[in-house]
């Protein structure tokens, strides 16, 4: 998996925004801001960043001038931006932003009851190469999917990284799946989770956002307030 003789270490953030519902521009800055404080390589954003859980949102496209404040931090920053939108073609989506500019990595495979009145799934697992690093993309449901996992380290990945929202109640529930995932496939985990007030119905998000080892170590987690972020650097 990967290019392990010749590839350095990947330091990889997990990061929980402040969210105003509907509100691009607003989470863009939040977004750029936690982008710049944590200095990694890749952040990831949980699902939906951009717009809150707001499942009538427009979706935002990849030439949107409002993402520029995310571009140029990634630019300074040489980062690579995870970030949660709805996207064209009505599917929930993965945007990888980078200093050049922004595209759609990942469209989500399994929807929940609610979101399949608008969304379309997602045709297939993804998968990006950074750095010699070959990073799965997972979005929420798809995270509790055997298949959607099993499919995605079948393509020969060293880490998974899942853009969640669970409620406050709930907050054992990506803890439990990113657990199994690591051990099951010895893969890196990390998990972007929201924190606070998210919108559709999420008045308190679980956060708790965090970084398991293929072996199951954890390490790095995150607390429960928005605008949080942890890191790791995988070896």
């Amino acid at each position: 998996m990967g290019e392990q003789s010749t590839r350095g270490p990947l330091r990889i953030a997990v990061a929980q925004p402040s969210c105003r519902a509907y509100d691009v521009a607003a989470n863009v800055a939040a977004h750029a801001a936690l982008v710049r404080a944590a200095a990694a390589r890749v952040v990831v954003f949980p699902e939906l960043s951009l717009t809150g859980y707001e499942l009538d949102a427009e979706p935002v496209e990849v030439s949107d001038p409002r993402l520029a404040p995310l571009v140029r931090a990634c630019a300074e920053t040489g980062t690579l931006a995870l970030v949660g939108a709805p996207v064209t073609g009505e599917h929930i989506g993965t945007l990888a932003v980078r200093g050049d500019g922004a595209r759609v990595a990942y469209r989500k495979m399994w929807l929940g009851p609610v979101e399949a009145r608008r969304f379309t799934p997602g045709p297939a697992p993804a998968v990006l190469a950074v750095d010699g690093w070959r990073l799965g993309l997972a979005i929420c449901r798809d995270t509790g999917v055997a298949e959607h996992a099993a499919g995605t380290c079948a393509l020969g990945i060293d880490a998974y990284l899942a853009s969640v929202l669970e409620s406050a109640a709930e907050a054992a529930v990506p803890d439990e799946r990113a657990l199994r995932i690591a051990t099951r496939h010895r893969v890196f985990v990390a998990v972007a989770s929201f924190a606070g007030s998210t919108g559709g119905g999420y008045a308190a998000a679980a956060g708790r956002s965090a970084v398991w080892a293929p072996d199951g170590a954890l390490l790095a987690r995150a607390g429960t307030a928005p605008g949080e972020y942890v890191h790791a650097t995988l070896t």
